[in-house]
């Protein structure tokens, strides 16, 4: 956003002094220059000088010092101050003392470039012959581009091919440019596979991607890729917390000042929510979506274009819109149409009333009409109540009628999938296309699809467009961009972190982020072998049980070596969880499951479970404890062993000494009381349990986009998310050097990547098997030979984090091609 320090670029010749009489003396007039001594042309020499020096105060809709230069009419109305104008007597103009500058304090334009003699006679010389305006020129505030539907007719060509192509056709021969061949099986499969999950295809699934012999073979992977719909969510989280600005951490969260919506966005992109529905349910939120527009309340004193209701303006015209209102959240935009008016308009619907305009730090004592900032889109009811308001500005924002909406997220897309959007800056909707015929088709034909983003991916991803050969980077900044294929571009922090764990077999071990697993899941049932029960002491405890604290404890015999071994657990009020005399988790929401990994506690053998479970209250409330865990020997598809509570556990109201310890003789202890099954009232946590028991199969194998940002993370680029992001830097820093040659985090995958691989794989195959991993290829002889001496012979473990760093480092590993 441009400085509102001087507010004017041009306070504007025709200004806040706008003017009672010239005040120019006999001795100045001497020292005007003269009046052009030829009939001016208005439209092609005065028109550029108010273009040049004076719209940007005074046209669009603007009315600096009151004065407006829309039109002939408003231009002789004057300003606060009086006329500017008197046709025939430019003597007599206050404008041109102004432009003179007689005055060094009050010459105009005050910033920018001064007008030359030149262009103060022809001012002169159109003034004294009567300020004649062309017909049809006018300053006023244009129509907004790119808002209206509008639905072009595909170009003629083969009915079978893929409509991105039969635009693109015109396009290409227009530009003199043979489209070249597509890539390769194993390209495209690398390609896709990161953009639509994130994730590198296994060597297995390139394979048989290769050797598949149908002829839409590439439209069948881009189906199931976009069906993963766990995969799908995780990977477009990113996208979503970086313009959401979601996953926020820092000044405003930890006081209850933000809200986060992951659980919402999760959900709404596993179930491939309309966008329609979920433009709406953001701007006219849910209790679970209502994050995005609460905004974050700063600590202290803050900008009046920072309060809450203002960063809701804010955030829906960027995401959803593609116009930048930050500008004008301060003092009327100099980078596009838009008034301090319209932002308060926009922010004062999330008020209780019109809000006060302050302009630059200043009350102005003037409320803003509650409208859009697109009124033509629709009207929104100012008496209204807030509620009833906000349902009518999601109607308008996500209805039909506002194309700008669908041909903002398609630009989107685009970007992302080619590394440059149909309209560059993607923030920056009211320009024009480079295929603007495209942008509109693919608007209209996700508003046909029924708003469904994942029908509008496949068809970009199954261009041969998309499919074409990467091309420089270069061709990213030029001005006169063409388009030639995708550009090349570098993996999002998310993306390589999650493909480093492909690799090196490395990830994280438990998510951050509460969401919903069973969430678009193709397998919603989890059938536990075992029924968990509620416990308590006494059978009646889900009405009423006294308060205080409770002791639990149950010995489980396990045949063998766990492999992995999840539990849920939940208590009301609260509970902590120790395993084998070991702290194992602690929970204090009763009305939610704690998934907990238990991998670590239990041994071969006999175990001892503890819990310490608490009924708060000063009188007698519903009380319970709820536990149940699996343990499997091997592989997914290896023997599970399951455990939970039932009337075979004991408990204590008694604090004994080593009561969570496996030595410990609770012969004494009494069996425990069963209150019924998970989804007994007053909890019914059925629903939630299915969720939970789908969220330890992602444990040890937890994607990046799940917890908090490492170190790692952030110097490869993922935002700390306290503005609207929606477009990240591409290229490489000397910050994500110097964490990728130096950092500790790194150095710890690697290290235990090494090791896992080595367990692996034989001395034989280790170097195929990571080759095929990172790049989708087995290496070359002279790849082989070098690596093959470089992890040593027998191979050592220091050489395979070695040769593990290397491959990583590689440009073929970290950019997408």
């Amino acid at each position: 956003m441009r400085s509102h320090f001087p507010i004017l670029t041009l306070v504007a010749w025709i200004s806040s002094c706008a003017v009672l009489s010239a005040k120019i003396t006999p001795e100045q007039a001497k020292q005007l220059p003269p009046p052009a001594n030829h009939p001016v042309d208005f439209s092609k020499e005065v028109k550029p000088i108010f273009e040049s020096s004076c719209i940007k105060c005074h046209g669009r809709g603007r009315d600096k010092g009151g004065f407006q230069l829309d039109s002939r009419e408003t231009l002789l109305k004057g300003g606060d101050s009086g006329v500017a104008v008197v046709p025939g007597k430019s003597e007599a103009s206050y404008i041109i003392e102004l432009v003179q500058g007689f005055d060094p304090d009050e010459m105009m334009p005050k910033k920018g470039t001064k007008l030359t003699p030149e262009q103060v006679g022809i001012l002169r010389a159109w003034i004294d012959q009567g300020a004649k305006w062309d017909a049809g020129v006018t300053f006023g505030r244009l129509e907004p581009a790119n808002l209206k539907p509008h639905r072009p007719e595909v170009p003629a060509g083969d009915r079978e091919m893929n409509p991105v192509d039969r635009f693109l056709q015109p396009y290409f021969a227009a530009h003199h440019i043979k489209p070249a061949t597509p890539v390769n099986d194993r390209l495209y499969a690398r390609r896709v596979y990161l953009d639509a999950i994130g994730l590198l295809p296994t060597p297995e699934q390139l394979d048989a991607f290769e050797k598949d012999k149908r002829p839409d073979k590439r439209q069948q992977l881009v189906r199931s890729l976009l069906a993963d719909n766990q995969n799908y969510a995780v990977h477009w989280m990113s996208c979503w917390n970086d313009m959401l600005r979601n996953d926020y951490r820092g000044t405003g969260y930890i006081d209850g000042g933000r809200k986060q919506i992951t659980g919402w966005l999760y959900t709404a992109l596993a179930k491939n929510m309309p966008y329609d529905k979920f433009v709406a349910e953001l701007i006219n939120p849910t209790p679970e979506s209502e994050g995005f527009t609460r905004g974050i309340i700063w600590r202290g004193a803050v900008n009046a274009s920072q309060a809450p209701q203002m960063q809701a303006a804010q955030s829906i015209s960027q995401v959803f819109m593609g116009v930048n209102l930050k500008c004008a959240s301060c003092h009327d935009s100099f980078i596009n149409d838009l008034t301090l008016a319209d932002a308060y308009g926009l922010a004062g619907l999330y008020a209780e009333g019109p809000l006060e305009m302050v302009h630059c730090d200043k009350p102005t004592g003037k409320k803003a009409d509650l409208k859009f900032i697109y009124p033509e889109l629709g009207q929104i009811d100012p008496k209204a109540d807030r509620s009833t308001r906000l349902k009518q500005l999601a109607e308008v924002v996500s209805g039909r009628q506002d194309a700008r909406l669908t041909r903002t997220i398609v630009n989107r897309l685009w970007q992302r999938f080619m590394g440059r959007g149909l309209i560059e800056p993607a923030d920056e909707m009211e320009k024009t296309a480079w295929n603007q015929d495209l942008l509109d088709w693919l608007a209209e034909d996700m508003a046909d699809q029924n708003f469904d983003m994942k029908k509008t991916m496949e068809r970009i991803l199954t261009s041969r467009a998309y499919q074409m050969p990467a091309v420089s980077l270069d061709e990213k900044s030029s001005e006169d961009y063409v388009f030639k294929g995708p550009i090349v571009r570098r993996m999002s922090a998310e993306q390589f972190r999650d493909s480093l764990g492909e690799v090196a077999g490395i990830w994280y071990e438990q998510p951050v982020a509460q969401v919903d697993f069973s969430a678009g899941a193709s397998n919603q049932n989890f059938d536990a072998p075992f029924a968990a029960k509620w416990i308590w002491t006494e059978a009646t405890a889900a009405q009423a049980a006294k308060p205080g604290t409770n002791y639990f404890r149950k010995v489980v015999v396990l045949d063998g070596e766990p492999t992995s071994a999840m539990g849920v657990i939940t208590a009301d009020n609260s509970f902590t969880l120790f395993v084998n005399g070991k702290k194992a988790g602690a929970g204090k929401k009763y009305d939610e499951l704690q998934v907990v990994d238990l991998r670590k506690h239990l041994v071969k053998g006999t175990n001892y479970i503890a819990v310490s479970a608490v009924n708060d209250g000063d009188k007698p409330n519903p009380a319970g404890l709820f536990l149940y865990a699996y343990v499997r020997f091997g592989n997914k598809a290896s023997k599970v062993m399951d455990f939970g509570t039932d009337k075979s556990w004991v408990w204590s109201g008694n604090k004994e000494k080593n009561w969570d310890k496996p030595k410990f003789n609770g012969a004494n202890w009494s069996a425990a009381a069963e209150l019924g099954a998970i989804g007994l009232g007053p909890w019914n946590l059925e629903p939630q349990f299915k969720s939970a028991m789908i969220a330890p199969e992602k444990f040890g194998r937890v994607r990046s986009a799940l917890v908090n940002a490492d170190t790692l993370q952030v110097a490869l680029g993922r935002p700390n998310r306290e503005q609207v992001v929606t477009t990240r830097l591409s290229a490489a820093t000397t910050l994500q050097a110097l964490e990728l040659t130096n950092g500790h985090e790194l150095s710890d995958i690697i290290k235990q990547g090494s090791k896992k691989l080595m367990a692996e794989s034989s001395d034989k195959d280790l170097v195929t098997r990571l080759y095929l991993r990172a790049l989708g290829r087995k290496p070359t002889g002279e790849e082989l030979k070098l690596a093959q001496e470089m992890v040593g012979k027998p191979v050592q473990n220091a050489g395979i984090e070695d040769l593990l760093w290397a491959v990583t480092m590689l440009p073929e590993f970290q950019l997408i091609y």
